[in-house]
C-alpha cells in the first residue's frame, strides 16, 4: 500500500533524505511517526521515531559514501569497512541493514538498507517476507526510480497479499475484512488475539466504518483454490509442501497444492507457511540488529518499545462483563 510520491511528503522528508548518499532505487518511510494512529495526539506523533527503507543497487558504494558522510550512525561494526558491512547485510537476516536512534535534522530516526536485487527478490518470491510484508502496509513513498523490474516486483507484491488473502478469508467478506487481512499477513506468527487484531486495525489505518458494507465473494471452490495456490510466492508454496508432503515421498509441488486445494483447513494451511516464513526472518533479523546497532542503542531501543506497549496498554478501557 503506498502514498504520493516526494513532491506530496513535504519539506521534512526532502530534508532528511538528502543528509544520505543520493544514489537510492526506493525508499519509503512507515510507522507510528509517519502516520497518526487512534488515539494519539499530533504532539505524540511528532515525538515518535521515524523509520525508513532504502533500497540502493549498490551496496558497498553506498555504505562507503554514507560511512563519510554519517560514520557516526553505525555501531563499532564500522570499523570493518563498507564491504564487510554489506556483506552482513545481505547474507544474514533478511537481508536489510538497520542504523537506529540516530538523530537527523531534529528528529531521531531508524533506517534500513537492502540491496534493489534483494528487495525484488522479496517482493516477488516472498523470501523473507521482511520487507515485502511491510509493504502490505501504509507506506510513504518517497523515492522510486525507474526500474522496470523493480516496479513490476513491487505490484507482484500486493498482488500476492490479495491472493493470499483470498485463501485465508470466508467466501463473503467485506472490502475492511480484506485490508485489514492484507495488512496483517505478516502478522500471521502471532496468535489472533483481539489485541492483535487492534493492532492490524491500528497499523491499517484505523479502524473506521464504512458508510456502505460491500460485500465481496471468492471461489471457494477446490479449482478456485488451486488457482490461487498455483499463483502464490514461490517461497510460501515451497513451505505448504514441506508442511503438507511426509518425508521422503517427494511429490512434485503442483500435486501438493492440488491436494491442499482440497482441504477445507487450506486457508489454515497457507497462514501456516506465511507464519513459517515471517518467524524465521525475524529471529535471524533481530539477531543481527543487536550487532548492527550495537548494545547501547539495542537496550535504549527496546526500552522505547516496552514503554510505548506498556503505555498503549495502560489507555486500553477496561472491559466489563455481565450475567
Amino acid at each position: 500500500m503506498t502514498l504520493p510520491a516526494l513532491h506530496n511528503t513535504g519539506v521534512l522528508y526532502r530534508r532528511i533524505l538528502s543528509q544520505f548518499p543520493q544514489d537510492i532505487s526506493l525508499a519509503f518511510a512507515y510507522g507510528s511517526g509517519v502516520f497518526k494512529q487512534h488515539g494519539t495526539s499530533q504532539g505524540q506523533m511528532e515525538k515518535n521515531m521515524l523509520d525508513f527503507v532504502f533500497a540502493v543497487d549498490d551496496p558497498v558504494t553506498w555504505h562507503t559514501m554514507n560511512l563519510l558522510q554519517n560514520r557516526k550512525h553505525y555501531s563499532i561494526l564500522k570499523l570493518l569497512g563498507p564491504t564487510m558491512i554489506s556483506s552482513i547485510q545481505n547474507e544474514h537476516g533478511a537481508a536489510v541493514y538497520y542504523n537506529t536512534l540516530v538523530p537527523v535534522d531534529g528528529k531521531i530516526i531508524k533506517y534500513g538498507v537492502i540491496s534493489t536485487e534483494s528487495l525484488i527478490d522479496d517482493l516477488m518470491h516472498w523470501k523473507t517476507m521482511y520487507v515485502a510484508g511491510r509493504l502490505h502496509k501504509p507506506v510513504k513513498m518517497l523515492v522510486q526510480s525507474e526500474n522496470g523490474k523493480l516496479r513490476a516486483a513491487l505490484v507482484a507484491n500486493l498482488k500476492s497479499a490479495v491472493t493470499a488473502s483470498f485463501l485465508m478469508l470466508p467466501e463473503s467478506f467485506t472490502e475492511e475484512d480484506l485490508f485489514l487481512q492484507i495488512a496483517g499477513l505478516s502478522y500471521a506468527a502471532q496468535s489472533c488475539h483481539s489485541a492483535d487484531t487492534h493492532r492490524i486495525k491500528i497499523t491499517a489505518g484505523g479502524s473506521k466504518e464504512l458508510d456502505e458494507e460491500i460485500l465481496l465473494q471468492v471461489d471457494k471452490s477446490p479449482e478456485g483454490q488451486f488457482i490461487q495456490l498455483m499463483a502464490l510466492p514461490r517461497t510460501l508454496q515451497q513451505r505448504i509442501t514441506k508442511l503438507v508432503d511426509p518425508p521422503g515421498k517427494n511429490r512434485d509441488v503442483e500435486e501438493i497444492l492440488l491436494q491442499v486445494a482440497q482441504d477445507p483447513d487450506c486457508g489454515a494451511v497457507v497462514q501456516q507457511g506465511i507464519s513459517s516464513i515471517v518467524k524465521s526472518s525475524s529471529i535471524t533479523q533481530s539477531i543481527k540488529g543487536i550487532a548492527t546497532a550495537g548494545l547501547w542503542k539495542t537496550v535504549s531501543y527496546s526500552s522505547k518499545k516496552l514503554m510505548k506497549m506498556w503505555k498503549g496498554w495502560r489507555r486500553k478501557p477496561s472491559v466489563s462483563h455481565t450475567s
